[in-house]
């Protein structure tokens, strides 16, 4: 009797021995950090000391053996949940339910596909160069280049693809006043030569930024979405941290010519430690076979499925654009030509979710307040969630159908 064949385990959340270890700093000092909550002895953050010296109090009046064991109990019981989590979130049988489109144009690793009616108003997608592209397109459940493909507009989307050895050698210069620029010109092509509506998703916006300001005559408008510029707006501090890390990395840039995947979601990783103990312990408790778990796994798979960044761009980004801020202080250079949004005349629409951790509103207000006349629209979601959310659609999608109809008129 054959065997039946299985689809292979996951290796996510990535990278899982730091996610595990941060996760489990947390769950199993818990009962080590009694003594410290109970003497006041912690270092609370000046705006929690009022309700630290309440749980002070609470902890003292509580009797120290059965506290000890509800907290061993409780330690152990979150710890179980988190590792359930993960271990459905391994095994689930969801895989991407949606097939790619054959590509209309190509040139190394990067690659367009379309959607909608040919003969649409044509807007091309630029994702970041870190993650996969099909976050727009993530499930047959959540995809907003279909969505708006069903509403009559040809979509293009560009996925950058992981660095070959051609790409590894690339820097930002490359990704804009090349491989950007010429895409946008194929689909200009493919359009009849009508204008090309140009969208940006995070990092995608900067490229989308200097690839409108290099040719503004094949660029109909340009929209942003969650798209940082300010890099010290927000957290100075927390920018330069990132920064930092360029020079421990350095070795490893000149060793393989790139920056590796689970480099990349490690730095990530650092806004909010302990996102992955909440949110796969939150995953345990939903029913595997449900709609919402489908959807976790989709994002999750997304999530995992990142690419390396070449060498000379991780340190233009990390270097130039998180120490140096050289996007808001106008010194970001594309072929030797400094990149100034204020030069921009196309109508531009910037989305700035307000519950956004990885670009804080403020970086990206930056941008909007930069860009003559820009209009801007705040929803109240995530980084992410602006994409895939529940409620991306009535807050997001529609917003940007209408903005976009308007604007390629």
């Amino acid at each position: 009797m054959p065997i039946p064949s299985r689809a292979p385990r996951r290796q996510g959340p990535r990278p899982l021995a730091l996610h595990l270890a941060a996760s489990l700093s947390v769950l199993l000092t818990s009962p080590a950090g009694l003594p410290f909550s109970r003497s006041g002895s912690l270092p609370w953050r000046p705006d929690l000391a009022e309700r630290a010296e309440s749980l002070r109090r609470d902890l003292a009046a509580a009797d120290p053996e059965a506290l000890s064991r509800a907290v061993d109990r409780e330690m152990r019981r979150r710890l179980d949940r988190l590792l359930t989590g993960l271990e459905r979130y391994r095994r689930h049988p969801y895989r991407r339910d949606l097939e790619d489109p054959p590509p209309v144009w190509t040139e190394g690793r990067a690659r367009v596909t379309a959607f909608g009616p040919e003969d649409g108003p044509p807007v091309l997608f630029v994702p970041s160069l870190i993650n996969r592209g099909y976050i727009l397109d993530l499930s047959a459940r959540k995809s907003l280049v279909r969505w708006l493909a069903g509403r009559g507009l040809r979509c293009y989307l560009i996925d950058w693809g992981a660095p070959g050895p051609v790409e590894r050698t690339f820097t930002l210069t490359d990704y804009v006043a090349g491989r950007l620029q010429r895409a946008i010109r194929a689909v200009r092509g493919l359009s009849g030569g009508r204008r090309v509506g140009l969208v940006g998703y995070c990092m995608g916006g900067i490229l989308a930024t200097g690839a409108a300001l290099r040719q503004p005559d094949d660029v109909a408008c340009l929209g942003l979405m969650a798209t940082p510029w300010d890099f010290h707006g927000d957290d100075k501090a927390g920018a330069l941290r990132t920064a930092a890390f360029l020079g421990p990395a350095e070795p490893m840039l000149r060793a393989f010519s790139e920056l590796p995947v689970d480099v990349i979601q490690a730095l990530f990783a650092g806004l909010d430690p302990q996102l992955v103990l909440k949110k796969f312990s939150s995953f345990a408790r939903k029913d595997p076979d449900g709609d919402d778990a489908r959807d976790f796994v989709a994002l999750e798979d997304w999530l995992n499925d990142g690419v390396t960044l070449p060498a000379a761009v991780a340190r233009e980004c990390i270097g130039g654009w998180y120490g140096r801020n050289e996007t808001a202080r106008r010194e970001w250079r594309v072929a030797g030509e400094a990149m100034d949004p204020g030069r921009l005349s196309m109508p531009a629409l910037a989305l700035i979710p307000a519950a956004d951790r990885i670009v804080p509103p403020a970086s990206a207000r930056a941008l909007a307040d930069a860009i003559p006349g820009c209009r801007t629209m705040e929803p109240p979601l995530g980084h992410i969630g602006m994409i895939v959310s529940g409620g991306a659609a009535p807050k997001v999608w529609e917003p940007l159908e209408g903005w976009l109809r308007e604007a390629l008129a």
